[in-house]
């Protein structure tokens, strides 16, 4: 389903009043817009540092007893395996039942999508090896190669190119891979590996009328990186 656009036509000043349909997706608007949030906000979310002292935490034993309790269910202990970057169990359970590759979970991420947005190289090659479709796409229309340049997974999207995955693919909200990775501030390798492309179309706009080039101007340290290429991307032929 398409998601509407924001109207700013009856609200001449889009920073202080937006209007938004019941199903405009407003984690895509934070990724476009998260300069309009005032400094100092405080998140919602637990603190990131927290959770990786967790999972740092996780002995063998726990992984196990995860395992044992999602064994009646290989579909749902595959997409787990995937994310958690168990690879042994990934192989395990592909070599049962090859035919749970491309499972999915209630909102439509596939184990390569799990795979590919915790930056599982070796997850996603096996993933991949036995089937995977790079092509799957979420309820937001997110591929695989999304989920790996919202982290700046270069090694993995770039495994992902190599397989056929379409660089341009645009999401509900018409966000590119190129729009993630020029979002996110730490992607130096994944904006290089993107923009050196051939076939890039880093003139595609998003929802909110937004290149990936006026995104990183605002956001990353690294929009020089699309000047440095612009004689090779706008070479191509742009549709």
């Amino acid at each position: 389903m398409e998601k509407d656009q924001v109207n700013n036509d009856e609200n001449p000043d889009p920073e202080n009043s937006l209007d938004f349909s019941e199903q405009f997706n407003q984690l895509e608007l934070l990724e476009t817009h998260r300069h309009l949030i005032p400094t100092g906000t405080q998140s919602l979310w637990g603190d990131s540092s927290e959770e990786d002292e967790e999972q740092d935490e996780k002995t063998e034993e726990w992984y196990q007893l995860q395992e044992k309790s999602m064994e009646n269910d290989p579909s749902a202990l595959l997409l787990w395996a995937a994310e958690q970057n168990r690879l042994t169990t990934v192989q395990r359970l592909l070599s049962e039942n090859a035919t749970h590759v491309n499972t999915r979970d209630e909102d439509e991420y596939t184990p390569l999508h799990r795979a590919a947005y915790g930056g599982h190289l070796d997850i996603v090659r096996e993933l991949i090896a036995q089937g995977a479709d790079v092509h799957a796409v979420t309820v937001d229309g997110w591929t695989p190669l999304h989920s790996a340049c919202k982290w700046n997974n270069t090694s993995v999207a770039s495994l992902l190119l190599q397989h056929d995955a379409d660089i341009n693919a645009q999401t509900k909200g018409r966000l590119t891979p190129l729009h993630f990775a020029a979002g996110n501030r730490d992607s130096k390798d994944t904006l290089e590996l993107l923009l050196m492309n051939r076939y890039i179309k880093p003139s595609l706009r998003n929802n909110l009328d937004e290149t990936a080039f006026e995104i990183a101007r605002r956001t990353s340290t690294y929009h020089y990186l699309f000047e440095i290429v612009d004689g090779c991307t706008n070479s191509q032929p742009q549709s």
